[in-house]
């Protein structure tokens, strides 16, 4: 399976992405084509790039990495430059980067001159299997994740797996973390597959969890119901990624790390309110302490987290709605959680 079909745009991998773009390219009369980068992507991606395409790129901008500079203050920069550089609506932008450049270029394609077409090239696991899929785009509000954005779709999206090869170990295990997110809310062999394999990086696998997420989304394509299972983990997830962002005291958490406290905190809630075995949930807990250390939450960490809560962008009417596991590859959507079990729940996470 070299294509992926979403409702329109394809994920392309590998030799079929690289005749896509090519042939694309040949076929579209771009009046400019630029591309986006992080100083990282720059740096470690730019020659492979170079190697997959065979037409001019007009200009290259590039921007600072990291999620602390997801910001509007970044997008100015880059439709400032998109807009000295002459880009106009014929004008095409390719993002070559992780989530933070495969968000924030959408954002900026999808605003600049009404819109823009654009093409997602993930360079990290995380923006394979999730950022760079699906159409979300947009920045953080200071350390509120995704407060403003908008639902696009690119043209098409571009898997090439020979850019894992410049990541650390820790990026890898990030993106990890959102394809056993896949497993836990859609497919309980998928999940077993993947809580024993060493190879976690594997083309089979990614191409698993896109047509996994691709699913889901063709179903719900601007989450008034199904897609918010893909919300599993993140909710209180991210409540801990913006803590933590905001703390320079701290050392950030990676989006799939905080992700992967927020699942076996979620599944907490699971097994207290919606069925999830006791079983289920200690395998869970086990499956992803077993790649990622465990984070000493003090009382006071605590309560903040549950205050930030409240921002979270799912939320509706005043109320904090979790998506929770009725078993593994079975969730249960908008359910509302008692105050009391925050504390119980990471008090199980810390056992």
């Amino acid at each position: 399976m070299e294509t992926v079909s979403a409702s329109t745009y394809d994920v392309h991998f590998t030799e079929v992405a690289k005749a896509t773009i090519r042939q694309h390219a040949r076929n579209t009369t771009y009046s400019k084509v630029f591309l986006l980068v992080d100083t990282n992507t720059r740096k470690l991606c730019l020659d492979k790039f170079e190697a997959i395409v065979d037409f001019k790129i007009d200009a290259i901008i590039e921007i600072k990495p990291g999620e602390e500079h997801k910001t509007i203050a970044t997008c100015l920069e880059v439709w400032q430059q998109l807009s000295d550089l002459g880009a106009d609506r014929k004008s095409l932008l390719i993002n070559l980067g992780g989530g933070v450049v495969t968000d924030l270029g959408g954002f900026v394609a999808s605003t600049f001159k009404r819109g823009i077409d654009f093409i997602n090239i993930p360079t990290t696991l995380l923006a394979m299997v999730d950022a760079s899929i699906g159409g979300k785009t947009g920045v953080d509000l200071g350390v509120l994740k995704n407060q403003v954005g908008v639902i696009n779709q690119p043209v098409m999206v571009l898997i090439f797996p020979e850019f894992l090869a410049t990541l650390e170990e820790r990026q890898l295990k990030s993106g990890f973390s959102e394809m056993l997110k896949h497993g836990l809310i859609s497919d309980s062999t998928y999940w077993e597959e993947l809580i024993n394999t060493k190879d976690f990086s594997s083309t089979d696998f990614i191409r698993k969890s896109v047509a996994i997420k691709n699913s889901v989304v063709l179903q719900d394509p601007i989450e008034k119901g199904i897609r918010k299972k893909l919300n599993y983990g993140h909710t209180i997830g991210h409540a801990i990624e913006s803590y933590f962002l905001d703390s320079p005291h701290l050392k950030t958490l990676l989006h799939g790390e905080a992700i992967a406290i927020g699942m076996i905190l979620e599944g907490y809630f699971s097994h207290e309110l919606s069925g999830l075995s006791k079983l289920d949930l200690n395998e869970i807990k086990k499956a992803f302490l077993s790649h990622f250390k465990k984070v000493d939450f003090t009382d006071q960490d605590i309560e903040i987290i549950i205050d930030l809560l409240k921002h979270d962008k799912k939320n509706t009417h005043g109320n904090v709605n979790f998506v929770l596991l009725q078993e593994i590859g079975i969730p249960i959507l908008d359910v509302k959680v008692p105050l009391e079990l925050f504390k119980k729940a990471f008090a199980y996470y810390k056992e």
